[in-house]
C-alpha cells in the first residue's frame, strides 16, 4: 500500500515560510478581516500547521524530486587525512626547490667545465642539474593538474547547488498552489466566523498570465488531494 510522502522535519521551516506567504494572499486577508478579534487567523494558522503532511502530499511529485536531488548532491563524508597538510605543501614546494637547485647545479657544473676542471665532478653536477630540472617540471605539472581538478570540482558543486535550489523553489511553489492555498480556503469556508464572506477566488495560471475565477469548484475537499509516496 502506498503511503503519502510525509514532510521531513528539516523541511518544516520551508513549509512555515510558504504558509506565511499564503496568509498574505489578498483573498485570505479579505476573509480574515471579517473577524476583528484575530481568532480566525490564529485558528487558521494552527490548523494548517497541524495538517502540514496532508498539504505536502498535494505537492508530493515536486517534493519527491527535490528530496531525490538533495540526496544525490549531499557531499560525501570527509575522509580521514593520511598525510595532513604535508602533501599539499610538498606539491607546491617541490617544483620551486627543484628549480632553484637545478639552476645552481647547472651553473656550477658548466662553469667548472669551462674552466677545464678535471675529474667527474663537473659532469656529475650537470647531470644532477638536469635530473632536478625534470623533477621540477613533473612537480609543476602535478600541481597544475591538482589545481585544474579543484576548479572543475568547484564548478560542478556550483551547478549542483543551483539545480538543488531551483528544485526547492519548484516544490515551494507547488506546495503553495496545490496544497496550502486550497486548504486554507477550505478552512475559511468551514469557519463560522467567516462564513458570511463571499466565495474566495481561485487563482489560475495560463499562457496569458494569472487570472481569477469563482465558483463551487474553488474549494477542493481533502479527498481530492493527490496522493503519492513510497511503497511500504
Amino acid at each position: 500500500m502506498a503511503d503519502p510522502l510525509r514532510l521531513h522535519p528539516a523541511d518544516r521551516p520551508d513549509f512555515e515560510v510558504v504558509l506565511r506567504l499564503a496568509l498574505t494572499d489578498a483573498d485570505i486577508q479579505k476573509a480574515l478581516s471579517t473577524d476583528p478579534t484575530g481568532q480566525a487567523s490564529a485558528r487558521l494558522r494552527l490548523r494548517a500547521l497541524g495538517d502540514a503532511d496532508e498539504m505536502a502530499a498535494a505537492a508530493c511529485e515536486a517534493y519527491g524530486t527535490y528530496l531525490a536531488l538533495r540526496a544525490s548532491t549531499q557531499p560525501d563524508p570527509p575522509r580521514r587525512p593520511t598525510a595532513g597538510p604535508l602533501l599539499p605543501a610538498l606539491t607546491v614546494l617541490t617544483p620551486l626547490v627543484a628549480t632553484a637547485s637545478a639552476a645552481v647545479l647547472l651553473a656550477l657544473g658548466y662553469l667548472l667545465q669551462l674552466t677545464d676542471t678535471e675529474g667527474a665532478l663537473p659532469g656529475s653536477l650537470v647531470s644532477a642539474g638536469w635530473v632536478l630540472t625534470l623533477i621540477a617540471g613533473a612537480g609543476a605539472l602535478l600541481a597544475f593538474t591538482a589545481l585544474l581538478k579543484t576548479a572543475m570540482r568547484g564548478d560542478d558543486e556550483s551547478a549542483d547547488a543551483a539545480r538543488l535550489q531551483q528544485s526547492r523553489v519548484n516544490w515551494q511553489q507547488a506546495l503553495l498552489d496545490r496544497g496550502v492555498l486550497p486548504r486554507l480556503r477550505q478552512y475559511l469556508h468551514e469557519d463560522p466566523a467567516v462564513l458570511s464572506t463571499p466565495p474566495l477566488a481561485v487563482r489560475t495560471i495560463n499562457s496569458h498570465g494569472p487570472r481569477t475565477a469563482t465558483g463551487s469548484k474553488e474549494h477542493p475537499s481533502p479527498s481530492g488531494q493527490p496522493e503519492c509516496g513510497t511503497s511500504g
